[in-house]
């Protein structure tokens, strides 16, 4: 039976995971015993002051498939990396992703990712290709913010994907294998980080239509948001340039542009 690792990064999310290890807990267990699909579930808490990690070993007891990690440092894609380097020393695993805390991915829905890989050396779900579900739907302006995104990711990278930020994504063990050392701690870019270090070893992903639901959808700061991942961006973009060495420069007019 083949074996998965979902890595959940949690940062002050005890309002929320305990509906997400339930969930996910209950789901995957559930297809362990018939047969479908072994998993682990890897919570990564990141410099938390809540009471996330409380919950998160109560459904620890509860579901023997959920372990956890936690760190004083902070971030989302820190908090990642982590997992994948845990996960990597069990052989026995032979594909790892990583899932948003909020559930605007079902379990349900992040299943239908594994049984779509297929022969790609990973796969990421889409709420911008057919046959994806958006619930509720976004306001135009955040459509109108992600469009310009996208398209500034597909100048500077060449990459063509029509979502790179959904929160659900699937890689074969022998994917991260590859790039796992030549990820950086990217705030505001980890994931195009992640699919830029896969293209550039020439593997080959499926972006494949999911069903999401926005949890923080009347909460999220679109400017500030915005304005971060754009900069995160064209920092990624540089560092990845012949002009690299300019990056301190960069990194002195961005914090100027932010204080």
């Amino acid at each position: 039976m083949e074996k998965i690792a979902i890595i959940i990064p949690a940062y002050n999310e005890e309002k929320r995971i305990a509906k997400t290890l339930e969930e996910y807990g209950k789901f995957f267990m559930n297809l362990k015993k018939t047969g479908k699909i072994d998993s682990e579930i890897l919570v990564v808490i990141n410099n938390t002051n809540d009471n996330t990690e409380e919950i998160v070993k109560k459904y620890q007891k509860k579901y023997k498939i959920i372990s956890y990690l936690n760190f004083k440092q902070g971030g989302k894609g820190f908090a990642i990396t982590e997992g994948f380097k845990k996960v990597l020393k069990n052989e026995k695993i032979k594909l790892i992703g990583f899932v948003d805390a909020d559930m605007a991915t079902l379990p349900s829905a992040y299943y239908e990712l594994v049984k779509n890989i297929g022969a790609y050396d990973g796969i990421i779900a889409s709420r911008y290709i057919p046959g994806a579900k958006v619930n509720p739907r976004q306001s135009m302006k955040r459509v109108l913010v992600s469009r310009v995104f996208n398209f500034l990711i597909r100048c500077l990278f060449l990459m063509n994907y029509r979502d790179t930020q959904c929160g659900a994504k699937i890689f074969k063990r022998k994917t991260l294998a590859q790039i796992i050392e030549h990820l950086g701690i990217t705030q505001w870019a980890y994931d195009i980080d992640l699919l830029y270090q896969i293209k550039r070893k020439n593997l080959k992903l499926r972006e494949f239509p999911t069903i999401w639901s926005d949890k923080e959808y009347s909460k999220i700061n679109i400017k500030k948001a915005g304005t971060n991942m754009v900069l995160g961006v064209i920092r990624l973009r540089i560092l990845y340039s012949p002009i690299k060495s300019f990056i301190k420069l960069y990194d002195n007019f961005v914090d100027g542009i932010l204080k």
